[in-house]
């Protein structure tokens, strides 16, 4: 559920509300996170490296 939805305020009164109220938050955090997509990317921090990449990719662009 996206937050923008959460158009109403609400107010939890009792610890058991509390308890479903951060239990539900909870799962919906795991939910997200166990959803993402995995992509086979690798960071590179070399200045060569990143160069070599970036003249590939110019080389390529070009091509078009």
């Amino acid at each position: 559920m996206a937050t923008s939805s959460i158009t109403h305020n609400f107010v939890i009164t009792t610890p058991e509300a509390a308890e479903r109220f951060a239990n539900a938050v909870e799962e919906s955090f795991q939910e997200r996170n166990m959803s993402r997509i995995r992509s086979n990317c690798r960071s590179m921090q070399n200045p060569d490296e990143i160069k070599a990449f970036m003249e590939k990719r110019e080389k390529l662009l070009n091509a078009r």
